[in-house]
């Protein structure tokens, strides 16, 4: 039986991304990883019904028009915030186009 060496070390992170880089499954993992992010940068996951990201746009549908008012006046800072949560996801697959942010715009309706 061969041993492991110990020289090739790679964290599990790391291990994660390319496994599902591999396996292809990297956008849909992203796109659930970018709808967490919202739940927690906006606070309104349970007003939230339904959810889309396609091409840095994030649609976002919300069931009571106070609380979609009140997020229209914050949309900058939801972006901001959003992103900066991505930024801190150690299990968020990075591409070199996102560098600028992967959310570039916020739809709500």
């Amino acid at each position: 039986m061969s041993r492991v060496s110990r020289k090739n070390a790679v964290p599990l992170g790391e291990l994660i991304q390319e496994f599902l880089k591999s396996s292809r499954l990297g956008s849909g993992h992203n796109t659930q990883r970018i709808f967490a992010a919202w739940d927690a940068a906006s606070g309104a996951g349970r007003y939230t019904v339904r959810r889309f990201f396609r091409d840095g746009r994030l649609y976002i549908t919300v069931d009571s028009s106070v609380v979609r008012s009140q997020l229209s006046f914050q949309r900058a800072a939801l972006l901001e915030k959003v992103n900066a949560l991505l930024a801190e996801d150690e299990l968020f697959i990075r591409d070199r186009a996102a560098a600028g942010g992967v959310v570039k715009e916020l739809i709500l309706k």
